[in-house]
């Protein structure tokens, strides 16, 4: 039986998150989000999700909002 990493699994549903240092993370809409976390940006597909972090995180440096 192959286990598939569910952040790999083209598919789940996805979501955008963003924590305090305003850094994103694409998570798995199905797994509870951590604590400091928030969502931000589109829920659906890994590749729109991915292209979302990509135009809209420009500047990776951890800025607090």
């Amino acid at each position: 039986m192959d286990i598939v990493n569910p952040f790999d699994d083209e598919s789940r549903e996805f979501i955008v998150l963003v924590n305090h240092l305003n850094q994103h993370s694409l998570w798995p809409a199905s797994i509870p989000i951590p604590l400091g976390w928030t969502t931000v940006g589109p829920r659906g597909k890994r590749r729109e999700c991915l292209d979302w972090i990509e135009k809209n995180w420009t500047d990776i440096t951890p800025t607090p909002r």
